[in-house]
Order: structure tokens, then sequence, then C-alpha cells
């Protein structure tokens, strides 16, 4: 999947979280476009925290069953698997990176999966990990 990008759990909470309707519609283009080109990759933890979040933490959370529904529908992209191997690299990644645990499995379920980018809110937008690039999609860029 080399060149595709990587969605966080964020993009996806946002595009369903009313909350804040300029961030929702900006996730949503993103999920319609990577659906529709199948050009992201999300991962099972992504998708784990995606349903907690959406079912518990937003301010109108949505059912389980619309929930799961969501995630059957996001399904269709590749979703990287977490084994040992990808654990013991996201271990190295932290000690080398100095970033969370769930951050570092973030950097390596992206960079097993050959992804360029990856697309979230909570990583430092512009910084590159072992060539994966961070965007935040939702900063304003000056032109």
């Amino acid at each position: 999947m080399s060149g595709s990008v990587f969605l966080d759990s964020n993009i996806l909470v946002y595009a369903y979280d009313k909350h804040n309707l300029e961030k929702q519609t900006k996730a949503q283009a993103i999920l319609k476009e990577a659906i529709k080109n199948e050009s992201a990759v999300l991962s099972a933890q992504v998708l784990g925290e995606f349903f907690v979040v959406v079912t518990r933490k937003i301010k109108v959370p949505l059912s389980f069953n619309d929930a799961e529904k969501i995630i059957n529908i996001l399904s269709v992209l590749p979703v990287e698997e977490i084994d040992l191997p990808l654990v013991k690299r996201a271990i190295d990644m932290q000690k080398f990176y100095g970033t969370s645990y769930w951050d570092s499995l973030i950097l390596a379920e992206a960079e097993r999966s050959g992804c360029s980018r990856i697309l979230s809110e909570d990583l430092n937008d512009g910084q590159q990990y072992n060539g994966v690039l961070i965007e935040n999609p939702f900063k304003s860029r000056i032109p």
C-alpha cells in the first residue's frame, strides 16, 4: 500500500461527532475519498479506539449497533493487525522517538503497511518518523 495514508482514530471519530461541524465535514470528506479510492489503511487498534470513543465519550454517543455498522463499512479498507513483531517494533520506536506506546504502535502500523503519511490530530504535524510524514488535516495551512 505504498503511498497510502494511514488514518488515526481521531479522523474517524470526528466524522461521526456532531460537536464540531467543521472537523466533521473535513473528516467525512477524508473518509469518503479514502473509501472511494481505497487509498487509506486502518488498524484494529484504530477501529477499537473509534468504537469506544463514539459509543461512550462523545456528546451524542452512537449506539453499539450503529458503531458496528460503521466499522463494517470502514473494513473495506486494509486493516493492519496487531501481532508480536508489531508490538516489538512499537516498543523500539517508543524508545527511539520518546512517543507514547500507543502513538508508537500507530507509527509501526503505518510503517509496516507502507504508508507514506499518517493523518492525525494527536501526533506532531509535519514531523517524519522513519519516512512516514504526520499531517494534521484540521490545521490551517498558509499557501
